[in-house]
């Protein structure tokens, strides 16, 4: 497998060639001596159950996994909390107004982006919303339904985490 920074071939501080792998998750400048690590990105997944017990998913409009099932969400913006993300994420695909968050659990995944694996960390909450009047597909997201949570698949999510996450979600409430 190739190491996870395989196409940053110049040292991001001074420019220079001598960009070398430094352990598995870093690559570190032989002429400055700046090290870059290959951290996680946050990324923010919502779980809305109406009143029906029913839970909010997503058709992917694009790639990756584009066509599969989704949750709502997305990855956090510079100098946003993962609450404030999740939230954002959320007005801007379905264009609810989440009023309450409560997290519930974190999953590693990858996902495949202009041609790199981006490693990302999903936090995944509980979202509130008063109304789900006004649900739309929007953003990156081609459509929107509430599905009964004993009738998810996990294998029709295209994202790891996601499948994961819908099996514990079904475990946790259909036993």
């Amino acid at each position: 497998m190739a190491h996870p920074l395989e196409k940053f071939q110049y040292c991001p501080a001074c420019g220079s060639n001598h960009f070398a792998e430094n352990g598995a998750y870093s690559k570190k400048c032989e002429d400055c001596g700046f090290t870059y690590y290959d951290n996680p990105k946050a990324a923010t997944v919502a779980i809305i159950v109406n009143s029906n017990n029913e839970i909010l998913v997503c058709r992917r409009a694009k790639d990756p996994a584009k066509g599969t099932l989704d949750l709502p969400g997305g990855f956090t913006d510079i100098g946003e909390s993962a609450e404030e993300g999740v939230i954002r994420e959320v007005k801007e695909e379905t264009g609810l107004d989440v009023c309450e968050v409560k997290f519930l659990f974190s999953k590693p995944n990858i996902y495949p982006f202009s041609g790199m694996i981006v490693n990302t960390m999903d936090l995944f909450f509980l979202c509130k919303v008063e109304t789900t009047e006004g649900l739309i597909a929007n953003d990156d997201v081609a459509e929107t339904r509430f599905v009964p949570i004993k009738d998810l698949s996990p294998e029709d999510f295209g994202l790891r985490s996601i499948r994961e996450a819908i099996t514990d979600i079904k475990l946790l409430v259909v036993g």
